[in-house]
């Protein structure tokens, strides 16, 4: 299979020397909108650049990848559709609702599988405390406890257009607990800070944030997100039920320097220092399973009606941080221009990823 990749930053690059050893693609050619990055990484990997997009495509690809900067994001979606093209993009699916929504529209009307990259989803442990609440193992779920934590905030010019902490960080707690519990979520209450850098304030945007979500069954959950986790970067999950609890994240990187006097375990590791370290595996076998997707050989396990799902959620939080007030989903979901609602993709199905 032919790979073609769009997008040759950070996540871009990793993505592209991940697609050389993935079975089953014998090609891989990089477009970015700076036609030398992208040359300067293919000669790295000994892959091919095209000079532009259309040239990409002109070379008949089987799938493409999707890592642009988020404003090109659903162009660049429909732009393959068009083509009729697998595709494989980075969340989020669009800027706002309504292009989400368009997205959404456009993929379910027609045969091209559009998955998105929610990589949580294929992270193990993830998988094995969604494992273990749905056999029963845990009993009745009560409370979930997320939190989102980097060791250095990003560049002040991305945050103008990275559509705040909710959409960009936060959106990965939004979609796990979706997909985890099989539950929508009901109605939020959310809180941000600024205690960092101005220039998240001055982007209309918080560096620190905390969401408390009911979903349909009650279930309690509570999502932390901040640009300043000086310990080192920390994405964790607690589930916690009736008879029985899993812990995501809590393995001999995690940065939790301990302030008891004595312990039972000691970390010895270096602590997770980005989201490419934490994820290595999962960002792997995501882009495994979209090349058995393209192929036609698995069902897509995160079509844009998921990300949309999450996105409501964001979209939620962000309102209620603002106003001061909890926000229901689906007063939101009314108001926000977006149709499409109740996606329960991610609420059942054996393929992998789902």
């Amino acid at each position: 299979m032919k790979i073609g990749l769009i997008g040759t930053g950070r996540i871009g690059a990793f993505h592209a020397a991940t697609l050389r050893n993935v079975p089953g693609v014998t090609g891989l050619v990089v477009a970015d909108a700076d036609p030398a990055r992208a040359a300067s990484l293919a000669e790295s990997l000994g892959v091919r650049a095209a000079a532009g997009i259309e040239e990409m495509y002109a070379d008949g690809l089987d799938g493409v990848v999707i890592t642009a900067a988020t404003s090109a994001h659903a162009t660049l979606i429909h732009q393959a559709l068009d083509a009729g093209v697998p595709v494989f993009c980075e969340k989020p699916v669009a800027l706002d609702v309504p292009g989400t929504v368009g997205v959404v529209q456009r993929a379910g009307a027609g045969t091209v599988p559009v998955q998105i990259g929610f990589q949580r989803r294929f992270d193990a442990g993830y998988r094995a405390a969604r494992e273990a609440l749905r056999s029963g193992e845990l009993g009745w779920l009560h409370t979930l406890r997320a939190c989102t934590s980097d060791q250095t905030p990003p560049p002040a010019g991305y945050i103008p257009t990275s559509g705040g902490l909710f959409r960009d960080c936060s959106i990965h707690d939004f979609d796990i607990l979706r997909w985890l519990t099989g539950r929508e979520v009901v109605s939020v209450y959310a809180q941000g800070a600024n205690r960092g850098a101005s220039f998240f304030a001055d982007g209309d945007d918080v560096d620190t944030c905390a969401a408390l979500l009911r979903f349909d069954d009650d279930t309690l959950a509570t999502v932390t997100a901040t640009r300043y986790n000086g310990a080192g970067h920390d994405v964790r999950l607690e589930v916690c039920g009736s008879e029985g609890a899993r812990f995501v994240g809590l393995d001999d990187r995690a940065p939790l320097p301990s302030a008891e006097p004595q312990l039972s375990w000691q970390r010895s590791a270096v602590p997770y220092a980005t989201f490419m370290e934490r994820f290595h595996d999962a960002y792997v076998t995501e882009l495994g399973v979209f090349v058995e997707v393209a192929a036609g050989r698995v069902p897509n396990p995160c079509p844009p009606a998921e990300a949309l799902e999450a996105l409501y959620v964001a979209e939620a939080c962000d309102r209620s941080r603002r106003t001061g007030e909890p926000v229901t989903v689906a007063d939101l979901r009314a108001t926000a221009g977006g149709g499409a609602g109740g996606a329960v993709g991610s609420n059942g199905g054996t393929a992998p990823g789902a």
